[in-house]
């Protein structure tokens, strides 16, 4: 009976499903970091369409395109999509590919967990975009979901709330999956001191998601009772206070706003010192700043709210935590320039995307110095300055130090080297139209141009255009990524084993660490 028995088991274990049931069935970290990746710039076209619906708006003044209800739901879903559909699910598809291969473990520690965590994704995307097609249409409130007015909207508020409970239960899933991964699965004689810097990031980012994502949970659950069960958790008439759902949300939301830039913060520190030919510069007060950075972000999320009637002491607590963040920020641009420093630097288009990454997420880092100053934030709050600062974040920040490592590691995950003619294309047409989208809207927003409206004041109207502009160039730039991709995957120039030169010959450990123990051959797995 067991002899049978053991012959099934090496039956099962011989049968690979194909086509469709491999994908829905696969429990393979390459496959589901490969289907996370694909989702993610699905969604991420998605919300560059609204996007791009937004800026022909707003191209010129006055009513053009669409009525401002619709204005208002694009505005909305642009946001939830980016967020939750396009940043969030990259970064995590790249947990998924190179994490066990950078610790040397064989596979995910939860593999079928894996999997789920993976198709919960789209049917929670499918939800969020129908919700365009219900009486009332989208939610229409912002991706903030302020009350009282997200406690009036119609259905579509309800479809958002769902997908994001569904969205932030595989985030929670994956996140889970990666710390157990991280702290139990590392090949032999890697301590933590010893991990690339992406697989520290990452395990710092999981333990922010655990803490912060039942937050959102939670508030939005509480809206939810708000809508449909009479509570008054934040209606002023029955005793409840909307300012409190601005605390709730804003405790995750500032956090989700450093999970969206720690794993680029890893790939940069991975992709650096690869071209210049040198270990990363300072890597134990790189892993430190990151912690620091984790752990201050918990502690400022009211920043979001010096425009609610806080007491001047609240102010100024959160003013200065806000400030103190700048010095961990500040150590990692440092260290990074200091790698570069004296390097035998090359150029090459992942090398390009980080040094754009460097440079771009500074500027960021200034402006969001200046929104942290309380009277200056006074004026600027809810104007086109806000919108300018958190995208040279979150574009040139996030989606850079994705292209960076989408680029970096390629020639891995395909076989194949990518087109490098294209790249270079690909990185100077979005560093030129990123800029001339978002670079004058500062200037907007310091003459006081209003966020979230379909139209505007005639003083605002040349810049809007020029916005409006490089908004187009910017998004038509993306589809010669989608090229260079594709063609990388049909085919091209065989990868070397040492696809960039001067890099230690496996891909899973660039020299983040010190030289001494570059893995120059694969961790023996007892």
């Amino acid at each position: 009976m067991a002899a049978v028995h053991d012959h099934d088991i090496a039956h099962a274990h011989d049968h690979h499903p194909t086509g469709l049931m491999r994908w829905l069935t696969t429990t393979n970290h390459k496959d589901i970091g490969s289907m996370y990746l694909w989702f993610s710039f699905l969604m991420f076209l998605t919300g560059g369409v609204m996007a791009l619906t937004i800026r022909a708006e707003l191209f010129q003044p006055g009513l053009q395109i669409v009525n401002p209800e619709f204005f208002n739901q694009l505005t909305t879903m642009h946001g939830l999509v980016m967020v939750f559909g396009a940043i969030m699910p990259a970064f995590v598809g790249f947990a998924n590919w190179q994490i066990p291969m950078m610790i040397g473990a064989p596979d995910m520690a939860f593999a079928r967990m894996n999997n789920w965590s993976f198709w919960l994704l789209p049917p929670a995307a499918l939800l969020l975009l129908t919700s365009f097609f219900v009486p009332g249409g989208a939610a229409a409130g912002g991706w903030t979901f302020y009350p009282p007015l997200s406690v009036q909207m119609g259905m579509g508020m309800d479809m958002a709330i769902f997908a994001i409970h569904i969205m932030g239960a595989s985030s929670i899933m994956g996140s889970i999956n990666i710390i157990t991964t991280i702290l139990n699965m590392r090949a032999p004689g890697m301590t933590l001191m010893k991990m690339p810097m992406f697989v520290w990031t990452w395990l710092i980012t999981a333990y922010l998601l655990v803490l912060v994502m039942p937050v959102l949970a939670g508030v939005v659950t509480m809206l939810l009772f708000d809508r449909h069960f009479d509570t008054n958790f934040f209606n002023a008439a029955g005793g409840g206070d909307p300012v409190m759902f601005q605390h709730i949300f804003w405790f995750f939301g500032h956090p989700e706003v450093y999970i969206m830039i720690l794993p680029s913060f890893g790939i940069v520190s991975e992709v650096i010192p690869a071209f210049a030919r040198k270990p990363l510069f300072g890597y134990s007060s790189m892993v430190y700043a990151t912690a620091s950075i984790a752990i201050l972000s918990c502690i400022v999320w009211a920043h979001h709210m010096f425009t609610a009637g806080m007491p001047v002491t609240g102010q100024l607590f959160f003013m200065y935590g806000t400030m103190l963040i700048a010095v961990p920020t500040g150590v990692k641009v440092f260290n990074w320039t200091a790698t570069m420093w004296r390097g035998s630097m090359t150029f090459e288009t992942p090398m390009l995307f980080a040094i754009g990454f460097v440079f771009l997420f500074t500027i960021g880092g200034f402006s969001g110095v200046v929104c942290a100053i309380v009277p200056i934030d006074i004026q600027v709050q809810d104007t086109y300055y806000v919108i300018a600062h958190f995208h040279y974040v979150l574009v040139s920040g996030s989606l850079f130090g994705i292209f960076a490592g989408a680029y970096y590691w390629l020639p891995k995950w395909t076989g194949h080297m990518y087109d490098e003619t294209l790249g270079k294309w690909h990185f100077w047409l979005s560093m030129v139209f990123f800029n001339l989208t978002f670079f004058v809207q500062h200037f907007l927003g310091l003459a006081g141009m209003p966020r979230r409206i379909p139209d505007y004041a005639l003083q605002f109207a040349d810049f809007n255009a020029i916005s409006s502009i490089g908004a187009f160039g910017f998004g038509l730039s993306q589809l010669v990524f989608l090229a260079v991709v594709l063609k990388s995957i049909r085919g091209g120039a065989k990868a070397p084993a040492k696809p960039w030169e001067g890099a230690s010959s496996l891909e899973w450990t660039l020299p983040s660490p010190a030289p001494y123990h570059s893995f120059e051959t694969p961790p023996v797995i007892r």
